[in-house]
């Protein structure tokens, strides 16, 4: 046995012990950081060659490891932009430079630019939805920019898409060809009639007339006209017609929809394109009701409130009442999450053996949902965390009697001479 190696050996448990009380100090006073994940010090043992009759001492090496994949407890809040994931899922973040990365802590607040940034001052990237609904990029963080909630200036947003549910009474009297509104006479006929509201670019409010005629069994006739322009007390004729019609076809058995047309398009006056989605109309034995009725789009108006849906989609609710998705907030995961890199800010980068980050939505494979509101507490127990500290004390305070014994041993080796 060598005296020098048994001092090494010492030495090097006292050095493993002391990446243990360093990770359980880190630990506790982590314990009440939003999205902290647990560290430990793994060992393993270092074995010397030896030969037969000698000995040679070896040591022990430290792996540090993070809990990632071991969740908080949920800590519910007041602030709509405090976030959190129930699942595997990562934000994702980028520090001023615009290096992107990962975390668990989610509490968010606006700065002065309107960007939503955490305690470590990081910002969270999202999907715009300013060119359409967002698609995620699954191989890499293209796309994404950081999200910017500011209700300077107004915002207006024509109406594009509306949706129109309800009842048609079947057995209604059939109006003739020439008297359908379609045709926009003075004796136009009509089975019933609704209003809905639309916006045009700028913002203004249209109010729209829709005719609904029966022209037949299980057929009908959907018109729709701009309201200022009907001849005023007798509304028909429109001046310059009906901004679109359409035939629908229902089946005189179930009274269902059927047929290739389920809708009207049309464009709003002063506005853009609109699609008129009424699939969900039925045809039964029942008077004309109309069950629900919607159109996007919105008057000019200031952000009053922001709403974080479970899938990510951040919705600004103005004035009005009227809400608009500006972003769709994305998760990441990995398949190895206690492998990633952990880095100063409480943020992630992908590691060796961490596996590849893969970009998705909420809801989507183990990556969960996203809770607005709530914050994931530190996974520490602080109990556990103390107990370790005095077994990290004791086995340090037992590796340095090794390096004393060896040390007292060496002085008899040098004193034997005397």
């Amino acid at each position: 046995m060598s005296l020098y190696g048994m001092m090494r050996t010492g030495v090097s448990g006292m050095n493993a012990q002391a990446n243990r009380l360093s990770t359980t100090a880190d630990n506790i006073a982590n314990s009440d950081t939003t999205g902290y994940k647990r560290s430990s010090a793994e060992f393993s043992t270092l074995i010397m060659p030896s030969t037969g009759g000698a000995y040679n001492s070896g040591g022990v090496t430290t792996t540090i490891r993070q809990a990632v994949s071991d969740p908080g407890v949920l800590q519910y809040t007041t602030s709509v932009s405090d976030l959190a994931v129930s699942g595997d899922g990562f934000f994702v973040v980028q520090d001023p430079s615009g290096t992107p990365f990962l975390t668990r802590a989610g509490a968010f607040v606006p700065d002065a630019q309107g960007r939503l940034v955490n305690a470590a001052g990081f910002q969270l990237m999202a999907y715009s939805y300013a060119n359409g609904t967002p698609a995620a990029t699954v191989n890499g963080f293209e796309g994404l920019e950081p999200v910017i909630i500011s209700d300077q200036g107004l915002t207006a947003t024509p109406s594009t898409q509306g949706t129109y549910s309800g009842n048609l009474p079947a057995g209604a009297t059939p109006v003739v060809a020439a008297n359908l509104p379609g045709a926009n006479a003075a004796t136009a006929q009509y089975t019933s009639k609704s209003s809905m509201v639309a916006y045009d670019n700028l913002g203004n409010k249209k109010l729209l007339d829709v005719y609904f005629t029966n022209t037949g069994a299980g057929t009908w006739q959907v018109a729709v006209f701009d309201q200022s322009k009907a001849t005023p007390g007798t509304s028909f004729p429109y001046t310059g017609g009906a901004l679109g019609t359409a035939n629908l076809t229902f089946d005189t058995t179930t009274g269902k929809l059927t047929g290739a047309t389920t809708g009207v398009s049309f464009t709003v006056p002063g506005g853009a394109s609109l699609n008129l989605d009424l699939s969900k109309l039925t045809q039964l034995g029942t008077g004309f009701t109309v069950s629900d009725a919607q159109v996007n789009g919105n008057a000019p108006s200031t952000i009053d409130k922001v709403q974080i849906s479970k899938d990510g989609t951040i919705y600004a609710q103005y004035k009005d009442g009227s809400t608009k998705p500006l972003y769709k907030i994305p998760l990441a995961d990995v398949q190895s999450p206690d492998q990633l890199k952990a880095l100063p800010g409480n943020v992630y980068a992908q590691g060796t053996d961490s596996g590849a980050i893969r970009v998705g939505f909420a809801n989507e494979g183990k990556a969960g949902s996203i809770i607005s509101g709530a914050l994931e507490n530190s996974n520490v127990d602080i109990a556990e965390e103390l107990t370790d500290m005095i077994a990290a004390q004791r086995s340090y305070t037992a590796n340095s009697k090794v390096f004393q014994t060896g040390s007292d041993l060496m002085d008899v080796l040098v004193n034997l001479k005397r």
